[in-house]
């Protein structure tokens, strides 16, 4: 089976699950619900000063996996990451810790529910609706970067000095099948990617 194929699969086996209750536990999280962004939780490191960039990662996307599997960074340093969906879907590149991956999808759910996120494309005017009536459409956080097929973002992101961080997609459905990598810190400079 295709890669495209599986990922469309993935996307309907979602949508199909995704029940009334499990809408009201999403509305009940709240802005953001502590899982999306840096703020209030495990130290995930913060934005980083473009002065203050050792080195630059590319990251491509692809309908469920990214072509970086996992990334190798020394504790405290400031990256710039250059993002890039090559996919046929919408695909974030976050990071956090697993467990604010976990506590992001709901957010992620309601997003899908209330027409925001559509499986190729992100509607703006949905997110203004979604904005007004709820306090949040978007993505409004440094550590994330949420596109569109074909399109390109960068974020600049300095580590801290020990944490257990992944990078992950969380659209429903495609940390399930796969969509994620970790980040291994270490005390030196490890100017490869695996």
């Amino acid at each position: 089976m295709s890669k495209t194929i599986l990922s469309r699969a993935v996307v309907a086996v979602a949508l199909a699950f995704a029940t009334p209750a499990f809408a009201t536990f999403a509305i009940a999280a709240g802005k953001h619900g502590g899982g999306h962004g840096h703020r209030g939780g495990a130290d995930i490191g913060k934005p980083g000063e473009a002065s203050a960039v050792t080195r630059t990662i590319e990251i491509v996307m692809h309908d469920n996996y990214y072509e970086t599997e996992t990334l190798k960074i020394k504790e405290g340093e400031t990256v710039l990451f250059k993002i890039k969906n090559a996919g046929e879907f919408v695909h974030e590149f976050n990071i956090a810790t697993a467990e604010m991956h976990v506590a992001h999808q709901p957010e992620m759910m309601m997003m899908m529910e209330h027409g925001v996120l559509e499986p190729d494309r992100i509607n703006w005017e949905a997110s203004k609706k979604m904005q007004a009536t709820m306090g949040h459409g978007m993505h409004e956080e440094e550590n994330s970067l949420l596109l569109e097929p074909g399109k390109s973002g960068e974020i600049v992101w300095q580590f801290p000095k020990h944490a257990d961080l992944q990078f992950a997609c969380n659209v429903p459905g495609h940390y399930d099948s796969g969509m994620h990598g970790a980040i291994k810190l270490g005390r030196r400079l490890i100017s490869t990617q695996s």
